[in-house]
């Protein structure tokens, strides 16, 4: 039987995606979410880069960009979520429309362009809920006119630092000119440089935070290589693989495949779990891993557990199927590690390479 707040979601799909996402923010503010407790499952409860999570599914960038709705999302189950992108001075993004469904693919396309309020409104938001628990982590980025992408990420961090659990430096985004350009290796090096810089700073006046970097799917092995020899190097505490593709596979059949953006949802899986895989080898459990990218029931993120991450996070997959799916992907994959005979979730991670 459908929850109600399925039917909202069936609903919602009947209108304007970005319209819907806009009801879906105000849904959740309201109080009309789904609600799950996360720590329901024993067997899920992991460790991230130092940050202790109820489970292992996170809610990735992208949903909540300007930090309105996190405790509600924290109460529908996920073990822990991820506020923006946010950009130093508030912007518009890319003309609409600008996002287009792909039902018959169970994928979306993108090309919002860092939409947001900018760090004041997101920083008084993450502010006021400094006290309450749960793991809420803030993604930054870059203006789209900015002359100095680097220094705005060094003034997102500083401003979120103090109330954020960790911070990620997306440089990743398929939308914003030139912005993949930071994985190059030297653009890569001076980023990090000046984030370790600012980061030292920010430790001393507010404490130790985790610092993630976002990575796109679209690298060959060589950047991998590059970008696991830095992010080691300047001592991330974990990456997140992966962004959007800008790849279009074959399969794809909607009349939305060739709409220009980042492709997400189902047809995102293979693509950006070889990058995890990649990753994973590389690194060879020096650095923990976080996987995004296909995340649609429990096999998935069971899929994702083994290939090499520590923590997965989803997105796209609640356009389709609704705020509950947050728990039903809990159950199948407590299921999926009862059936391995396994007591946490820690036991699987990365067993693809040991298999």
């Amino acid at each position: 039987m459908s929850s109600p707040q399925d039917l909202v979601t069936s609903a919602l799909r009947l209108i304007d995606p970005e319209t819907a996402h806009h009801a879906a923010l105000v849904a959740l503010r309201s109080g009309l979410g789904s609600r799950a407790r996360a720590d329901r499952w024993p067997r899920l409860k992991t460790s991230l880069a130092g940050l202790e999570l109820p489970n292992p599914i996170g809610m990735a960038a992208g949903f909540d960009k300007n930090c309105e709705a996190p405790d509600a999302l924290l109460a529908a189950g996920f073990g822990f979520v991820e506020c923006g992108t946010v950009t130093p001075r508030p912007q518009e993004g890319n003309e609409r429309p600008r996002i287009f469904r792909l039902s018959e693919d169970r994928a979306v396309i993108n090309r919002l362009g860092f939409n947001n309020k900018g760090l004041d409104a997101f920083a008084d938001h993450l502010g006021a809920r400094a006290h309450r628990k749960g793991v809420v982590g803030a993604n930054v980025g870059a203006n789209r006119d900015s002359t100095d992408r680097a220094a705005d990420y060094v003034l997102g961090m500083g401003r979120v630092w103090k109330h954020a659990a960790y911070v990620t430096a997306n440089i990743s985004s398929p939308n914003t000119p030139g912005l993949r350009g930071l994985q190059e290796r030297g653009a890569l090096e001076d980023l990090l440089g000046r984030l370790r810089e600012a980061r030292g700073m920010l430790e001393a006046a507010h404490g130790a935070r985790p610092l993630f970097l976002k990575v796109a799917p679209d690298l060959d092995e060589t950047a991998v290589r590059d970008i696991a020899e830095l992010a080691l190097a300047y001592s991330l505490d974990a990456l997140i693989v992966s962004n959007t593709t800008l790849q279009r596979p074959p399969h794809l059949t909607s009349d939305n495949r060739e709409e220009q953006g980042g492709l997400s949802g189902q047809p995102l899986f293979q693509i950006s779990t070889h990058v995890l895989r990649l990753f994973a080898q590389v690194l060879d459990g020096r650095l923990p891993l976080i996987g995004v990218g296909g995340v649609e029931n429990g096999l998935t993120a069971f899929a994702k557990l083994k290939a090499g991450a520590t923590a997965v996070q989803l997105y796209s997959a609640l356009v389709y199927q609704g705020p509950s799916l947050v728990a039903r992907i809990l159950d199948e994959l407590d299921g999926l590690l009862a059936a391995e005979g396994v007591d946490s979730v820690s036991e699987i991670i990365g067993a693809e390479a040991r298999a």
